[in-house]
């Protein structure tokens, strides 16, 4: 029996985003498909019907990949799969897999030799990246940095030696609500001559994007409190 297509549906960054996060092709396949494996099924419901699916919402299967749902066994998420049935998989926010636990659903696709199609949509880390004047050659993304305040001063130091020794422009972010804890820590633990670009709320109606020296930052006063961020460095 012919397997069906996961495809990897990016979902808008921001409240308000939805219309600079479609595109004619993803319309048209959230239209043609009915299951869906989500992080979150309660915003997944609203962007779907935001970006204009036609299907009634009572006809959907949604299967819940929340945090609640991990480390149990996969073959439910990939019952209809195996029967020929597509499936769109959506991440809370932006790119699914993508510092996101879609990626363990994309892994077992693979071992299970569904073909996997990712569309095109936002991405915080690349729109970062393009936005920061950094190095776009080489570059390193590390997810969240240790919670624990001398472990992040250490990890903030390895990761500007990296940029420095490599030329590498090195990406990083953390839960919201801890943003202005990382940024201070930041700002301590640099040089100041290394760049910094802050990278905040990235597609919503107050996006703040801006890049300066370490040295800078440290005359700023900005506030990053429960605003997706993220935090990117270079040391030329």
């Amino acid at each position: 029996m012919q397997k069906g297509t996961l495809f990897l549906i990016p979902v808008p960054l921001a409240e308000n985003a939805t219309q600079k996060s479609f595109t004619p092709y993803l319309i048209d396949t959230i239209n043609a498909i009915k299951t869906y494996i989500v992080e979150n099924e309660k915003t997944a419901r609203k962007f779907l019907k935001e970006a204009g699916i036609k299907t009634p919402q009572s006809e959907l299967l949604i299967h819940d990949f929340g945090k609640h749902k991990r480390g149990n066994s996969l073959v439910p998420y990939f019952t209809q799969l195996m029967s020929g049935i597509d499936v769109g998989l959506m991440s809370e926010a932006g790119c699914p897999g993508v510092a996101d636990p879609g990626a363990e659903i994309v892994s077992e696709a693979h071992k299970r030799g569904i073909k996997v199609v990712p569309l095109v949509g936002p991405n915080s880390m690349l729109q970062a990246l393009m936005a920061s004047g950094f190095s776009g050659q080489s570059f390193s993304f590390h997810g969240y940095l240790p919670i624990d305040k001398v472990d992040r001063a250490k990890r903030i130091k390895e990761l500007e030696s990296l940029s420095e020794k490599n030329k590498q422009t090195q990406l990083f972010m953390e839960t919201p609500f801890r943003n202005n804890h990382l940024l201070e820590d930041v700002l301590k633990n640099c040089h100041g001559s290394t760049q910094l670009c802050i990278a905040c709320n990235i597609n919503g109606e107050d996006e703040f994007i801006k890049t300066m020296t370490v040295g800078a930052w440290r005359g700023e006063r900005i506030d990053l409190h429960k605003k997706p961020t993220v935090f990117l460095i270079y040391k030329g």
